[in-house]
């Protein structure tokens, strides 16, 4: 088992395991798998202030990406200067270039915790009773490509959970890109006084084309690609995550549009 995150995997079962018990006389068979789901939900509630100051971070970077461009050109030789200048821009707009970073970071041990749980056959030397559970009649411990095979109805219900994960990528890369904030313009160079040369303008940051932007575009679907080689606990597990995700942005988005409206009345007032 993997010893650093040994302890944590074992506490997360108990309460899963703990809360399918409580849930089983409701739910039936499908007690298992609501208790993947809530215990999903509850760990991303508690991760939720550092979702929404990555995303934060995240779009502060963007914002200010032409004008760390235009800096990033003109001290193309002066490596010194560029990080002086760069880091004089983040404070005036009271970000860093590791906003959008370090919170994601620090959920990377909460998140590989509970896929871990959901994957590991075996908890603290015993086995994993979660995964002796099933969906529509599909152990949650089953891999896709198992038997009976892809065409039977357990590889239905894989295909099912793939889909539906696919479909979740899909529409969170779309609605980023829609809600891509609009990067801040780069001030214009000041005029030239009487006597002197005018400096050129530096210049401007154009769009450019991302290299390997097929495998850019793909990138979000890699979660689908995962759960074809787990266990269908761990499938339920990410489809629930990709959701949530799904839900923090859609809540930041409105967040953020709230804010800009109260500022645009408060202007007009």
């Amino acid at each position: 088992m993997f010893s650093i995150f040994g302890v944590p995997v074992d506490a997360a079962y108990s309460l899963v395991s703990g809360f399918t018990g409580i849930l089983t006389p409701v739910l039936g068979g499908l007690a298992a798998v609501a208790a993947i789901i809530a215990f999903t939900m509850a760990v991303r509630v508690l991760l939720m202030p550092l979702s929404l100051r990555a995303l934060r971070g995240q779009a502060a970077q963007a914002r200010l990406a032409p004008q760390l461009q235009v800096l990033r050109q003109r001290y193309a030789r002066q490596p010194e200067k560029l990080q002086q200048e760069m880091s004089a821009l983040y404070k005036r707009e009271g970000t860093s270039m590791f906003a959008g970073f370090g919170p994601i970071l620090l959920q990377w041990p909460f998140l590989s915790v509970m896929y871990l749980l959901f994957r590991s056959p075996q908890v603290g030397g015993k086995t994993n009773t979660l995964l002796t559970r099933d969906l529509l009649g599909v152990p949650l411990g089953t891999h896709w490509l198992s038997d009976p095979g892809v065409l039977s109805a357990q590889g239905a219900v894989f295909l099912g959970v793939f889909a539906l994960l696919a479909g979740l990528c899909w529409l969170s890369a779309r609605l980023a890109r829609r809600w891509a904030p609009i990067p801040a313009p780069v001030p214009a160079p000041a005029p030239a006084r009487a006597g002197k040369r005018a400096r050129p303008a530096p210049a401007q940051a154009q769009p450019q084309q991302v290299p390997g932007g097929t495998l850019v575009k793909a990138l979000p679907y890699l979660t689908v690609v995962i759960a074809a080689f787990a266990p269908l606990a761990a499938g339920i597990y990410l489809i629930t995550s990709a959701g949530w995700s799904l839900g923090e942005r859609a809540l930041w988005r409105f967040r953020v549009s709230g804010r800009d409206q109260g500022a645009q009345q408060a202007d007009r007032g």
